[in-house]
């Protein structure tokens, strides 16, 4: 079946960033940890809990993805330095996610907790919503340069689809946040801490293809630039 091209390039974009954002935030393992820190709280009160946090990553992931690279092109960061810098820097995360996922969940796990082991509260249960539960538990520095550095992989004409496909890979993100967190308790009795570091391993290794794909698109932007101005020195 022929699709157009705006649609066949949103449908590309979101198949690479929805797997990415599903890495790095790896919200199966998360729930793990969010049902400790909102264990005390009622079922209905962690499902607005889960709602809420939800709604607050989606947020951060449209400002990553749409303000981001241009907050850098601002200070004269190249398109193909980004992509280079930020898929080194994906990499890298599931790199490290893959060899010490342990060390990963208790990082993780101290984001949420106070020094006395206890979980981060307030005397308003939604205000924690957004601090620690989202950033930066959720959506922390890792995330956002992911967003950043997927953003930057624009197609050219079709950058708009382009943007509109990483965008519904950031909606669908958040929404697999809400239900994983809304359900912490049925998917922590379901996976176990086995379970979940099994698929702590299998997205890290996952994040990584995905960063060597974004440096070498860096890459390759470079040797065409490099040739373009061979090219141009040339005439």
């Amino acid at each position: 079946m022929y699709l157009p091209a705006s649609v066949t390039v949103a449908r590309d974009s979101f198949l690479l960033a929805y797997p990415a954002f599903f890495s790095i935030i790896n919200p199966l393992g998360a729930a793990i940890i969010f049902l400790q820190a909102a264990g005390d709280h009622t079922a209905k009160e962690r499902a607005d809990l889960a709602r809420l946090v939800g709604i607050y990553t989606f947020s951060i992931l449209m400002v990553s993805i749409w303000a981001g690279s241009l907050l850098l092109g601002f200070f004269g960061i190249t398109i193909n330095a980004l992509r280079l810098a930020g898929g080194l820097f994906v990499a890298r995360g599931g790199w490290v996610m893959l060899q010490s996922p342990e060390d990963t969940e208790h990082k993780r796990q101290s984001q949420i907790m106070q020094d006395d082991g206890t979980p981060v509260s307030s005397p308003n249960w939604r205000d924690i919503a957004f601090f620690p539960l989202t950033m930066p538990f959720t959506v922390g520095p890792g995330t956002m340069s992911v967003a950043i550095a997927l953003s930057s992989g624009d197609s050219g004409r079709n950058s708009l689809a382009y943007g509109v496909g990483i965008s519904i890979a950031a909606a669908a993100s958040a929404v697999t946040v809400w239900v994983a967190y809304a359900y912490a308790e049925r998917l922590t009795s379901m996976l176990g801490v086995t379970g979940t570091r099994i698929l702590s391993r299998l997205a890290a290794l996952i994040l990584m293809a995905i960063g060597v794909q974004i440096m070498a698109g860096g890459v390759i932007g470079f040797m065409q630039e490099a040739i373009h101005s061979s090219g141009l020195a040339a005439h």
